[in-house]
C-alpha cells in the first residue's frame, strides 16, 4: 500500500495436547476421551482469556486454527490424542514464558476440578533442512517489535520515500514478517516497504497493480539511497 511500517505484531504457534485412553467406542467407559477431556479447556482459554493491548499494534489475540485427534480416522475408537493449535498475535516485549503462563494458568485450575485431564500446553517446533543436509529447528516464536517515529532509519527511509515523490505515510503491519527475527531478535533498523494491500496477501488471485510496483522500485531506491547519506 506503498506506506512505511516501523513495525508489527509477531506470531506464536501454540499447541495445546491432552492425552486420554482408548476403548473401544461402545464401550467409552472403560477409556478416556482426549478430546472430550480439553473441550472445557478450550473454553475457557475463549471465555476467560484476556488479550494483551498495546497502543500501537492493538491486541495480542489467540485464535484456533485445527483441532486434530488420534488415532485418526478413529473407527470405532476413543481418541487417545487430542492437538490444538492456536496461532498467537505478539505484542513488543512478551516472552515464551509470559504468552505460555496465562494457558498454563487456566489448564492448572481446570486440572484441580478434573483429576483425570492430562494436558500440555507448549510452542510448536520446526525443522528444515538445508541444500547442505544440516538441519536447523526453531520454536515457532517470532516477538512483535516497534521503532519510533524518530528512530533515524525510519526518518532517512522517510525523507527518501519523499525525495522519490512518494507520500508514504508511516504505519505499521498487520500480519508477521521476517522483521520478527531482524528487529524483534537480533535488534537490527528495520523498516518495511512495498506495493499492493496487504489485505490481498494470501488470497485467491492474489495480484500487484503495475503501477504500484513502479513507484515501490522508486521508493526502494529513494529508500537505499537516503540510509546509506544518513
Amino acid at each position: 500500500s506503498l506506506t512505511l511500517k516501523r513495525g508489527q505484531r509477531g506470531r506464536g504457534e501454540i499447541v495445546l495436547e491432552a492425552f486420554g485412553k482408548p476403548a473401544h467406542s461402545s464401550s467409552p467407559e472403560v477409556g478416556l476421551n482426549a478430546v472430550k477431556q480439553l473441550l472445557p479447556v478450550l473454553a475457557r482459554i475463549e471465555r476467560d482469556f484476556e488479550p494483551e493491548t498495546h497502543p500501537v499494534l492493538g491486541e495480542g489475540i489467540p485464535e484456533l486454527t485445527d483441532i486434530i485427534s488420534s488415532p485418526y480416522p478413529g473407527a470405532s475408537v476413543l481418541p487417545e490424542l487430542c492437538r490444538v493449535t492456536y496461532d498467537r498475535r505478539l505484542l513488543v516485549n512478551e516472552t515464551e514464558e509470559s504468552v505460555l503462563a496465562p494457558l498454563e494458568k487456566i489448564i492448572g485450575e481446570e486440572q484441580s476440578a478434573n483429576a483425570d485431564l492430562d494436558a500440555r500446553v507448549r510452542f510448536a517446533e520446526a525443522e528444515e533442512t538445508c541444500y547442505t543436509g544440516t538441519k536447523i529447528g526453531a520454536r515457532r516464536f517470532a516477538p512483535g517489535w516497534l521503532f519510533p517515529e524518530d528512530h533515524w532509519f525510519v526518518k532517512a527511509a522517510a525523507e527518501g520515500l519523499k525525495d522519490a515523490g512518494i507520500h508514504a505515510p508511516i504505519s505499521h503491519y498487520a500480519f508477521c514478517t521476517n522483521g520478527s527475527y531482524y528487529a524483534g531478535k537480533a535488534g537490527i533498523p528495520t523498516i518495511g516497504f512495498g506495493g499492493s494491500q496487504e489485505s490481498l496477501a494470501h488470497v485467491i488471485d492474489e495480484y500487484i497493480e503495475i503501477e504500484q510496483l513502479e513507484k515501490a522500485c522508486r521508493g526502494y531506491i529513494g529508500i537505499i539511497s537516503s540510509v546509506l547519506e544518513a
